[in-house]
């Protein structure tokens, strides 16, 4: 195969995945960005702006990556290369939309124990 070739299949796997992505983590995201923003008009803004990263970084990651065809070297292995950096674009959004979003989750306060309630001073 010809590296043009290689390089649009890695290309076109990496958005393909890229939106699975979007579609699995759809619904779960619009439920929590939908809570944290208070209407659905800006928990649509930010479930888009979401689901552009997701895409585009790893887009860029695999656009990053350019196989070299060599004789001895398996056509696969060009493909899973790129495929490599995309996945690590793929995680690096993931994990940094997680932060973001996790970061304005309030978390409920702990409750004193049973018979340590405080008095009033």
């Amino acid at each position: 195969m010809s590296a043009p070739i290689l390089y649009l299949v890695g290309v076109a796997i990496t958005t393909a995945t890229s939106l699975i992505v979007v579609a699995y983590l759809r619904v779960p995201l619009r439920s929590i960005l939908t809570d944290l923003c208070g209407t659905l008009e800006r928990a649509n803004f930010w479930l888009a702006f979401c689901n552009v990263t997701l895409v585009l970084v790893p887009l860029i990651f695999a656009l990053s990556s350019e196989p070299v065809v060599e004789a001895n070297r398996s056509a696969v292995f060009e493909v899973g290369s790129q495929l490599r950096w995309a996945l690590i674009g793929l995680v690096v959004s993931v994990v940094i939309l997680g932060i973001v979003i996790g970061s304005f989750i309030p978390r409920p306060r702990p409750q004193p124990a049973v018979g340590q309630e405080r008095q009033p001073a």
